[in-house]
């Protein structure tokens, strides 16, 4: 058996965008689950994150981190926001702070 590398740039993009992708849902995931002890600016900050991985989720996950961000927007008691779409890189270092965030 051979080992298999990703080597096309679009291999590589779309390697990122699921490690991401993956990253951001698994810090929702342990976020929901400590639901009633997250103060309002981490459950402002999870609802950003949803919103942030929106245009680089596809299909039916997407359309469910859009119902996450509404809810953990709705439990941190702001106003629905519009975000932009913004570089994997950066996304992926505002996951980061979110997971040392959530302890």
């Amino acid at each position: 058996m051979g080992v298999y590398r990703v080597t096309s740039p679009a291999a590589q993009a779309y390697a990122a965008r699921e490690k991401v992708l993956g990253s951001g849902i698994t810090i929702l995931g342990s976020a929901s689950e400590k639901i009633a002890s997250l103060d309002k600016i981490t459950l402002e900050k999870c609802g950003d994150i949803a919103a942030e991985l929106l245009p680089h989720a596809p299909g039916y996950a997407g359309k469910l981190l859009h119902v996450s961000a509404r809810l953990f927007w709705a439990l941190a008691r702001v106003k629905e926001k519009e975000t932009k779409v913004i570089p994997l890189e950066e996304l992926e270092k505002k996951i980061e702070e979110l997971k040392t965030l959530l302890g």
